[in-house]
């Protein structure tokens, strides 16, 4: 797929990962336009300013970009909270799954309709690994990310023949401000990978322009994919050792 002169629509473009993904789309002469919290982008492309944690935010959202026709959605912005999952605070327990799957479902509907009506279109779905192997102290972040994934599979089947593609892409960790202290803690103490986020956008890239239907980014975590999704008794045990350093982070 060629990007050049494509409408392309992405949630959270304002953000370290988001900034790299749209500086390579502007560079491939695509017309980048950002959803985002943010005041102003250090990159020449049209702003969006939205709140996508609350129900009249995404609503407000879509009337604005509901006349338009977009060739591409990327649906990027996330919220993650690690930690116990009593603890998550109700309000924040509701804007991650507001943020990681019902506004990118409410934006995959809006658009997809016009999508499908011109009989070409791409829907791209940002998850995680997280959201494959759920992770402990990632509750809400894994949860919200498998149901995207399974937003996107259901998605891929129903839009079959259509010309819409539906994209599921799932990077590991990645060093990115999202990230708290307490995260990059557990990841020193579990020898956790993470990625640069200049590759991890690169990879994104790839997978717009080639249409691919899930990418799984990073090594062993692709197969623990695969593993949990057959013997998921096996991934329990063997991250049953870094599920006790994090409670031990949080008895500190």
């Amino acid at each position: 797929m060629r990007l050049k002169g494509k409408k392309v629509l992405i949630t959270g473009g304002g953000g370290g990962l988001g900034t790299l993904i749209c500086q390579r789309l502007i560079k491939l002469q695509a017309h980048v336009t950002v959803i985002d919290r943010a005041e102003s982008l250090s990159f020449d492309a049209d702003l969006i300013r939205g709140d996508l944690s609350t129900a009249d935010g995404i609503a407000d959202v879509i009337r604005q970009v509901d006349p338009h026709h977009w060739d591409v959605l990327i649906n990027l912005a996330g919220l993650q909270y690690f930690g116990p999952f009593e603890r998550q605070s109700p309000d924040h327990l509701v804007s991650t799954y507001m943020v990681n799957l019902v506004a990118p479902a409410l934006l995959a509907q809006s658009i997809g309709h016009g999508m499908r009506w011109r009989g070409d279109g791409c829907i791209v779905n940002v998850g995680s690994v997280f959201g494959s192997i759920n992770f402990a102290h990632f509750a809400t972040y894994s949860s919200s990310k498998a149901g995207l994934r399974g937003l996107s599979q259901a998605l891929r089947r129903e839009y079959a023949g259509s010309g819409v593609k539906v994209v599921y892409i799932a990077p590991r960790a990645v060093r990115t401000p999202l990230n708290t202290a307490q995260v990059m803690e557990f990841a020193k103490r579990t020898h956790m990978n993470m990625d640069d986020p200049e590759y991890v956008a690169r990879r994104i890239i790839r997978a717009i322009m080639r249409r691919s239907p899930e990418v799984y980014i990073g090594f062993p975590e692709s197969l623990f994919v695969r593993i949990n999704a057959i013997a998921p008794r096996l991934v329990d045990m063997a991250l049953a050792k870094n599920d006790r350093r994090a409670s031990e982070l949080f008895a500190e």
